[in-house]
């Protein structure tokens, strides 16, 4: 029986316009193969700017993630997936902005 683990993630950055306010935008789609490498690629498009898939913030405050965590089983030749959704977050939000962020997710 073989066993495999991937991760996938779409979602919402906040930012801070040029000229004051703030609002969301989807972010870029990220895979890997461990939650870990996710997190780490989705908090590198944080710091660098990429995240916010060409938006154009003027600061970006941080990001809702929606996560699926996809299980692979085979067995006698035949493949079982089961998908899992979990929340993360990069950067820092306040509650609110959690809540307004996951929101947009949904």
């Amino acid at each position: 029986m073989e066993k495999k683990k991937s991760y996938k993630a779409t979602g919402f950055v906040l930012g801070n316009y040029w000229g004051g306010g703030q609002g969301a935008y989807p972010t870029i789609n990220f895979e890997a193969d461990t939650k870990e490498a996710l997190m780490d690629k989705a908090n590198v498009a944080l710091k660098d700017g990429s995240i916010d898939s060409g938006m154009g913030y003027e600061s970006l405050i941080g990001a809702v993630l929606d996560i699926t965590e996809v299980s692979t089983v085979e067995v006698d030749d035949e493949s079982f997936t089961n998908e899992k959704y979990i929340f993360d977050t990069v950067g820092e939000l306040t509650n609110e902005e959690y809540e307004f962020l996951q929101e947009c997710c949904l």
